[in-house]
This record gives C-alpha cells, structure tokens and sequence, in this order.
C-alpha cells in the first residue's frame, strides 16, 4: 500500500498488478485500484469532459467501495459493480453542480491550441456529446466507448435492455442530426 507525504493512503497506484481470481486469490482494494484505476478515470473522463471532475468523480466512488470492499470482493463482476458505483457518483455531481454552471454565448478557444479541421471537428463532436440527456450519452459511452453490449449496459444503467437500446438509437440520431448524416 502506497502513502502520500501526509501518511494518507493513496488509491491511484502506478505499477498495475495481475490478479488471478481464478485460483481462489481475493481481490483487494488496492490491487483492484492498480489495475482498473485508469479505466475508471478514462470512463468519467468520458461522462463529465473535464479531467479533473472525472478524477474527482472516480476518487469519490473509490472513497465509498473501500469501507465496503469486503461485501464487494466476493461478487461475480466487480468491475461491473464499482463501474455502476462511478456512475452513480457522475449522476450525483451533475445534480450537485448543474444548478452552478452557466451557460455562455461564445466559448473561446484556448492559445496556443492548433486549429486543424480535424480539431474542430472533434470539439464539435465531443460538445454534442456533452449536450446529450445524461441517460443517453451514459448509454451511447458505454455503448461506443466501453464496448459493452446491451444487455451490459442495461445491468450498469438499471433499466430494460430495449430502453438501453432505445437510449443508444436516440443519442445516435441526435447526434446524427447534429452533424447533418442522412439516417442510416
């Protein structure tokens, strides 16, 4: 277990380690940490578009499996689990910080950043993205991103497996429109 200057345990840990659940080995929180941290970071990262709120994010619900790891461990899919947990932690911050942002008319661009048309495309993408009602941009990055199947994302996102889908249908169009594709 590593510590930071203050003696306080640190969850990020910079050597990831391979477990083998397979023969009877518990997981343990820091070894889970070492190998699923930068997933669970990457994965709010995608949710929130800001870096420091997903580490935040991903901080607080690490900060809530770790008093309950030992029910946590025993279960078939921890991953899955501590996925739904970061979440669940997402959907909290947006409640607590979206009665703080305010919208702006004009968003200006960074110096120094380049201006290709390939950047700009992306920005456009990604802001779309952000525009999506959380439940389908939750669904269209675990869909797209993740890789999950609909059934998976059913299971993180508590809900039927055809409103998974029906979720992941009307992200997409939404942002086909955005870009103005013909429906496919």
């Amino acid at each position: 277990m590593q510590r930071n200057r203050a003696g306080e345990r640190l969850w990020c840990v910079q050597e990831p380690l391979i477990l083998s659940r397979s023969e009877g080995e518990r997981l343990d929180f820091d070894s889970y940490v070492a190998r699923h941290g930068r997933e669970l970071i990457r994965l709010a990262f995608v949710l929130t578009g800001d870096n420091a709120d997903a580490q935040d994010i991903v901080q607080e619900a690490l900060s809530r499996a770790y008093p309950r790891w030992e029910r946590i461990a025993p279960l078939e899919d921890v991953h899955a689990y501590v996925r739904r947990m970061v979440i669940n932690a997402r959907t909290s911050w947006w409640r607590r910080t979206r009665r703080r942002e305010v919208p702006v008319a004009e968003v200006h661009p960074e110096r120094g950043e380049p201006s290709a048309e390939t950047v700009v495309e992306d920005e456009a993408l990604w802001r779309a993205c952000l525009a999506l009602p959380h439940d389908q941009r939750n669904s269209v990055v675990l869909r797209y991103y993740e890789g999950l199947s609909y059934a998976e994302i059913a299971s993180l996102t508590e809900c039927a497996e055809a409103t998974a889908r029906s979720r992941v249908f009307r992200g997409l169009e939404t942002l086909r429109s955005a870009f103005g594709e013909e429906e496919r």
